[in-house]
C-alpha cells in the first residue's frame, strides 16, 4: 500500500504524467481514510491540470485549492494566499502539483518563505519513455535543473511508465527495472510506480520491492471519458 503524508509535492518534466499521478494519489490516499487537500500550481501545462479534475475530486470530498476563479486559465503566476496558507496549516496529506520545468519549478521558488522550517517531501516523477527522461542520465540531469530552478530537494522517485492508450505489462516491468536503476544510482527511495487500474489483475506485484498506485484517467483527451472515481 502506497504510505504518503505531510507536505507532499509533485515534479516532473513535461510528458511525465505528474498531474494524473497527483490526482489519483491524492484519491488513493483519501479512499484510505486521510484528510487530503491538493493545490494546483502546474503553471506550464495549459490543457491538462490537477484543477480539470476538480469537480470528481471535490465530489470524494478531497479539497482542491485553486488560484481565484479569474485566473483559472491563465498561464501567469498567480499565486493565490490560500496556497501559503496550505503549507503553512496542512491537512493529513497535503499535495502540492507543481510543473517540474523552469516555469512550474521556479514558482516553487516563489513560496520559499512559506516551505521554511516545514518538512516537505519532493517526488519526482518519471516517466522512461519519455524524452530526456529515458536515460537515467537524463533524469539525473532533469532532477539536477529542478533543484536549482526551486531551490528545493527532491527526495524521492515516483517510476509512472506508461505509453498511454498502449501500455502494456511488459512496458510495466521494463519501467520498474528502468526506475529502480535511477534509485539506486541516485540514492533516493523509489516511494510507487503506477499501472493503469485495467492492467493490475494480469501484473505480479511480487515483482516490485515497492507499492503500486492505480491509475484511474482522469486527464483524457474531449473525445475520450474519464474514469469515474468512487469513493
Amino acid at each position: 500500500m502506497v504510505q504518503v503524508k505531510g507536505i507532499v509535492v509533485i515534479v516532473g518534466n513535461y510528458g511525465s504524467g505528474k498531474t494524473e499521478v497527483a490526482i489519483n494519489l491524492a484519491v488513493n490516499r483519501k479512499r484510505a481514510g486521510l484528510d487530503v487537500r491538493i493545490a494546483d500550481l502546474d503553471l506550464v501545462n495549459p490543457y491538462f491540470r490537477t484543477r480539470e479534475a476538480r469537480k470528481p475530486l471535490a465530489e470524494l470530498g478531497i479539497d482542491v485549492v485553486l488560484p481565484p476563479e479569474k485566473y483559472l486559465q491563465a498561464d501567469l503566476p498567480i499565486l493565490s494566499p490560500v496556497i501559503a496558507g496550505l503549507i503553512r496549516q496542512p491537512s493529513q496529506l497535503t499535495l502540492i502539483d507543481a510543473g517540474g520545468d523552469d516555469v512550474g519549478a521556479t514558482v516553487l521558488a516563489t513560496l520559499a518563505d512559506s516551505f521554511r522550517k516545514r518538512r516537505v517531501h519532493m517526488l519526482q516523477v518519471v516517466n522512461p519513455y519519455r524524452p530526456f527522461t529515458d536515460t537515467v542520465t537524463g533524469c539525473l540531469k532533469m532532477r539536477n535543473e529542478i533543484e536549482k530552478a526551486s531551490k528545493m530537494t527532491i527526495n524521492g522517485i515516483i517510476g509512472n511508465a506508461n505509453l498511454i492508450d498502449e501500455t502494456t505489462m511488459e512496458d510495466i516491468y521494463k519501467g520498474y527495472d528502468f526506475v529502480k536503476a535511477l534509485s539506486d544510482e541516485s540514492r533516493l527511495p523509489l516511494e510507487f510506480i503506477t499501472a493503469p487500474v485495467e492492467l493490475l489483475p494480469e501484473i505480479d506485484v511480487e515483482r516490485f520491492a515497492c507499492p503500486v498506485l492505480s491509475i484511474e484517467r482522469q486527464l483524457v483527451p474531449p473525445w475520450k471519458k474519464a474514469a469515474e472515481l468512487r469513493k
